[in-house]
């Protein structure tokens, strides 16, 4: 198949997270099968990349500049959903399928099925104002969450049915030997409850924390973070990295204590591979990732229900090593491999083109 993944966010290397990194693990795959595959996306235009995205655009008049950064293309656009732009991209790359994610998913969705192409949603999340429309309402449209939680909000929202496949993790990937130095958090983003781990923090003097960039902060509140991990000095702070050995490598316990509805927890799945134990929020599919590898406490539970999570962790060796044994065990259970999870994905989409009618356009 021709598999062109659609979505209105950045991408590689502009911008990374769960999404970006679980679906390039499927894109890398699906070659690796024979599969042709192509990402339209957003375009930021920040750094030395962007700019020489934006420079390539200008130079050669096309509607999205193209890159091979990570081995395959990428068309980058301002605004992706514009139809025009829409229409370029398809004309270019000319797919069989369309796998269509993240923001402006509804917009997207519509255009592709306009031009005759059949369109796999693949939901990643349950902020519905980021679709800018009704998914439901895109003729022919396939669904894939990837959670349980992510699913049963859709079909209570929309009456829609999805395929649950959880995100991709290549196992190996992200199995380190840890020297479990630190408590980690990561992404420093208020809504991933940087204040609580913070907190933690200023109770637990005598445990080491490591604090990770993840999402793009706006320069403000960067600057405000940095001053506030600056000033307790038992908080190391580390730019983002894409060498997550640097991460789990050094972690005992990864901290999640989200107040986002998290449609999955991709970072819980990734530490488990480790067998490192999360302690984490009760927030959307979160519980789901986590299970019985670690600890789930309310979201808004007081500080010293958080302190004392860890600190048990942290002092009691039996209790630990009994749930970094769960951890482990619970990243290798079947809905997790990854084997499993490509062959369902690609169910979709085969059946996904055998039921729509439609011919792409000339």
């Amino acid at each position: 198949m021709r598999i062109l993944f659609a979505g209105g966010n950045g991408w590689l290397p502009e911008a990374s997270g769960g999404t970006q990194n679980s679906t390039d693990h499927l894109i890398r795959q699906s070659i690796r099968q024979g599969h042709e595959c192509a990402v339209y996306c957003g375009l930021s235009g920040r750094g030395v990349f962007g700019l020489r995205m934006r420079a390539q655009r200008k130079l050669t008049g096309r509607p999205f500049s193209v890159d091979r950064s990570q081995g395959y293309e990428v068309m980058r656009s301002w605004d992706p959903a514009d139809p025009d732009r829409v229409a370029a991209a398809a004309a270019r790359f000319r797919p069989d399928v369309v796998v269509i994610q993240t923001s402006k998913s509804a917009a997207l969705g519509q255009a592709f099925s306009r031009l005759g192409y059949p369109v796999v949603l693949y939901l990643r999340n349950v902020e519905f104002e980021e679709n800018e429309g009704d998914v439901s309402a895109i003729p022919g449209a396939s669904f894939i969450a990837n959670s349980d939680f992510t699913a049963e909000t859709y079909r209570a929202a929309y009456g829609i049915d999805c395929a649950v496949i959880t995100p991709t993790i290549q196992f190996d990937a992200y199995s380190f030997q840890t020297t479990r130095e630190y408590a980690t958090l990561i992404n420093v983003h208020p809504v991933k409850g940087y204040e609580i781990a913070r907190e933690m923090a200023r109770a637990c003097p005598d445990i080491p924390f490591l604090f990770v960039e993840a999402w793009t902060l706006p320069d403000d509140l960067l600057a405000r973070t940095t001053d506030e991990i600056k000033a307790l000095p038992n908080v190391t702070f580390m730019r983002r990295t894409t060498d997550m050995s640097k991460v789990y490598g050094q972690t005992k316990v990864l901290l999640a204590p989200s107040q986002w509805q998290e449609a999955w927890g991709r970072v819980a799945s990734e530490a488990h591979c480790s067998g490192i134990p999360v302690i984490g929020s009760d927030r959307g599919g979160l519980p789901q990732a986590i299970g019985p590898g670690g600890i789930v406490l309310a979201h808004d539970a007081p500080i010293g229900d958080w302190v004392a999570a860890l600190r048990g962790l942290w002092s009691d060796a039996v209790a630990y090593d009994t749930l970094s044994r769960q951890a482990l065990e619970y990243a290798r259970r079947p809905a997790l491999d990854f084997g499993r999870q490509h062959a369902d994905f690609l169910a979709v989409l085969d059946r996904a083109r055998a039921r729509f009618n439609g011919q792409p356009s000339a």
